[in-house]
């Protein structure tokens, strides 16, 4: 099969969607089918470029807020996206933004079959628009519009989490909603069957970490405010994994906890490759989700799978709780008590903590990719069968 994503850029880094279309698209060529890709320009040179290159937009102005939040822009390029389109034989958009509108006429002009996937809700924009991100009927407008101006347009769309499914549901699109996640690389658990010989002393460090993205939407605030209500706090080492916007504001809130000797270590900042990422996971005794919006949530699946026990945030719009095993694992959004509650509540358990950690990475194994490929390619026929190519 000859597939095509379209993508302002596939080749983001820090940028979740981008990451999970590049995986996606590199298990789906394992699988034997040609995939090519219609992007923005790889800016990290001479790494792969897109297979049908786009220039980048650059917004005057605002250009360095999108670079912050890990998005790059793609310029249109009619004759470029022509040629992508009568190429494929079903064309897959990974965003409903003013590049996806515009290859949807080109495709409908062609008779192309289209697909989509939910990756991001309107609140991923508006959050860093100030009051505009706590506009119900502002958002509502959004969603609508790319109901009718994309979603509407393709035969289906992949919805990976519940949350995504039960919202976009509401807006009565015409295409089929498939629920299914992304998916996971599958993995190893390298956290040992047995824990360290120090696990049970009173005395030891506590490892609390963060993977995502330094970003408003993230929250990684409440965490910070959660130490100033558990009673572990003390013993607690702070760690993020991550980079964005609100990295500054973030540290400075976090080292204020050791200034005021609200926690006695240090908190600590980095920013990992998939190694170092599944070690960090594998050593960590909690890791915890605060995210507000969120379509799924990867990066604490991956934690997950290396037998990390999550705290993790529910919400309005944020997916990501579904992956608890029980209400153990999750607190109401922005509830600084409630999450140092179910902090404490884990940390005064550490033989229990092992062994659940254990169910999760077991958890995991039913969101291996190769059954998200499987049932993409499932939606990819289905589309391809609707536009009456087989």
């Amino acid at each position: 099969m000859k597939i095509l994503f379209v993508i302002n850029n596939f080749y983001s880094k820090g940028n979740g969607m981008a990451a999970s279309a590049r995986r996606t698209a590199k298990c789906l060529q394992a699988a034997g089918h040609e995939v090519r890709v219609l992007s923005g320009p790889n800016l990290e040179e001479p790494q792969p470029q897109p297979d049908f290159p786009l220039e980048e937009y650059k917004f005057p102005f605002f250009q360095p807020i999108i670079e912050s939040l890990g998005f790059h822009y793609a310029s249109s390029d009619k004759d470029m996206m022509t040629k992508a389109a009568r190429w494929a034989e079903v064309i897959h958009l990974v965003e409903p933004l003013v590049l996806q509108d515009k290859m949807i006429k080109i495709a409908e002009s062609l008779g192309k079959p289209l697909t989509a996937t939910y990756h991001i809700h309107p609140e991923n924009i508006t959050c860093h628009m100030g009051p505009l991100y706590f506009d119900k009927v502002l958002n509502g407008k959004i969603l609508r519009s790319w109901v009718d101006l994309t979603f509407n347009h393709c035969a289906a769309v992949q919805c990976p989490t519940q949350n995504v499914y039960d919202r976009l549901s509401r807006y009565n699109p015409k295409c089929r909603l498939d629920l299914f996640s992304n998916g996971v690389i599958p993995d190893t658990c390298i956290r040992p069957t047995n824990p360290p010989a120090d696990y049970l002393d009173p005395e030891r460090r506590l490892k609390v970490l963060y993977v995502g993205r330094l970003s408003k939407e993230k929250d990684q605030f409440t965490l910070i405010e959660a130490m100033r209500h558990s009673r572990y706090a003390r013993r607690i080492q702070l760690h993020f994994a991550g980079q964005g916007d609100a990295e500054k504001s973030i540290k400075r809130k976090a080292f204020k906890l050791y200034k005021d000797g609200v926690v006695a270590y240090e908190p600590i900042f980095s920013f990992e490759d998939r190694d170092g990422l599944r070690k960090l996971a594998a050593e960590a005794d909690l890791c915890v989700h605060c995210a507000t919006i969120e379509v799924e949530g990867l990066s604490i699946m991956e934690a997950m799978q290396q037998g990390a026990v999550p705290v993790i945030a529910r919400g309005r719009i944020t997916g990501t709780s579904q992956f608890a095993l029980d209400d153990r694992s999750v607190f109401p959004e922005r509830d600084a008590k409630a999450l140092a509650e179910k902090i404490d509540y884990w940390l005064s358990e550490p033989q229990q903590r092992w062994e659940t950690g254990k169910l999760y990475a077991r958890q995991m194994e039913q969101y291996d990719i190769a059954r998200s490929v499987e049932k993409i390619l499932a939606m990819f026929q289905y589309a391809i069968s609707v536009q009456g190519g087989i």
